[in-house]
């Protein structure tokens, strides 16, 4: 069996076979994952827009695939989908600025036992000496990808939520529940969209396991 193609369609359909070499894990799986994406304080739709934007985050093609025709059946349009890409993409990049922080931390002080402080965000204004440009170009690009547009600025907050918990950065998951907050966010909403990238972060590994099966039988 060739592996020359890493990724097709058409391997996705070996899924199923995790079913039964992984029963009782795969079922349980399944069935938080449509708890997860289920209507609740936040709707079918705008879950499948969440579902995007944490599928670009983790890199998951098949999960893109999936949830983009899962998003095209709610009637999400093209121009909500490719807001929502764009949050993922200010708030991937955003994770990397972010944590620049720790990185002047590290270079200035060497050692430090307290890795993460809220303080520390504060350091972010000096990379507009150190790369301004750069930095500049980044903050533009962040509040253009963050503006409400035909998603509102409440939903891309929620999204960013959800964003952040895939890229683990504990400065924008602060940011960025408090923006949801202050936009009128209820907890329940967060928690919601929290739980949406949590199963497509867990999914996004699941889908991978076809891959898995793929070299495992290959020759």
């Amino acid at each position: 069996m060739s592996n020359d193609i890493l990724y097709k369609k058409s391997y996705f359909s070996r899924l199923p076979e995790l079913g039964d070499l992984a029963p009782e894990a795969f079922k349980a799986f399944v069935a938080f994952d449509q708890k997860a994406v289920a209507p609740g304080q936040l709707s079918t739709k705008f879950k499948e827009i969440i579902a995007i934007a944490v599928a670009h985050t983790t890199g998951c093609p098949y999960c893109i695939d999936v949830h983009v025709n899962n998003a095209k059946d709610q009637n999400v349009t093209k121009e909500e989908m490719s807001e929502s890409i764009f949050v993922a993409t200010a708030l991937k990049a955003g994770s990397a600025a972010a944590h620049g922080v720790n990185a002047l931390n590290a270079y200035d002080f060497g050692s430090n036992d307290h890795l993460y402080k809220a303080e520390y965000f504060n350091r972010i204004k000096e990379f507009t000496e150190l790369s301004g440009e750069a930095f500049q170009g980044f903050m533009d690009f962040d509040k253009k990808a963050m503006k409400a547009g035909v998603l509102s600025a409440k939903e891309k907050e929620l999204i960013a939520v959800a964003v952040a918990h895939t890229t683990g950065c504990p400065y924008c998951i602060d940011i960025h529940t408090k923006g949801a907050k202050e936009q009128g966010a209820s907890k329940e909403e967060v928690a919601e969209s929290i739980f949406v990238a949590t199963a497509l972060k867990a999914g996004s590994a699941l889908a991978h396991s076809v891959n898995a099966l793929q070299a495992y039988d290959s020759e």
